[in-house]
């Protein structure tokens, strides 16, 4: 039987760190708030307007969304409880750059996309940023036929209160409508 319960979104989510540029400093801000638009290369993240990046991205037009692999949860869960508007989080990831955009990214990220901000959206206390995908980086250990795979990049799960990662994969996308049979 099914059992109402309160009306707020508690997950799964990939974990990503959000980067930007603030201040002439790389900056991360780890959430969960972020995903696919359509199929064309356009991502969108949501910050709260009091974070730190969120300033970045709006004085730049550029940010980055790096995928941590679980053993990066120390830190990634680091940067979404202290705030960069009192401590200088720009050393706790090596961060590098690609000349289309001024969005630091996370070396030690297997995978990451640089953004140009296309538009945005107030909503609430936070800012929805959609950006069109200027620059992907994937470590090489982590591709297979030239794209990510969930496994071997082992994503960051948020659920509720908790980090999980994956397992095993349990089916292939869209397999059920093969139209070649």
């Amino acid at each position: 039987m099914k059992k109402k319960i309160s009306n707020i979104p508690f997950g799964p989510y990939i974990g990503v760190l959000a980067g930007a540029m603030v201040n002439g400093k790389p900056n991360y801000a780890t959430l969960g708030a972020y995903g696919v638009v359509s199929q064309k290369p356009v991502l969108y993240i949501s910050l709260k307007n009091s974070h730190h990046t969120t300033s970045g991205v709006v004085e730049t037009g550029f940010f980055s969304v790096n995928i941590p692999s679980s053993d990066l949860v120390e830190k990634t869960d680091f940067c979404g409880c202290v705030s960069g508007n009192r401590t200088d989080k720009s050393s706790v990831f090596e961060s590098f750059y690609d000349e289309a955009g001024n969005a630091p990214m996370v070396r030690e990220c297997p995978v990451n996309y640089l953004c140009k901000v296309i538009q945005t959206i107030p909503m609430f206390d936070f800012t929805m940023f959609i950006g069109e995908i200027v620059a992907v980086y994937a470590d090489e250990k982590c591709l297979e036929n030239e794209r990510p795979n969930a496994l071997k990049v082992d994503p960051i799960i948020l659920m509720d209160s908790g980090y999980y990662n994956l397992k095993d994969r349990i089916g292939l996308v869209f397999k059920a409508c093969n139209l070649d049979k």
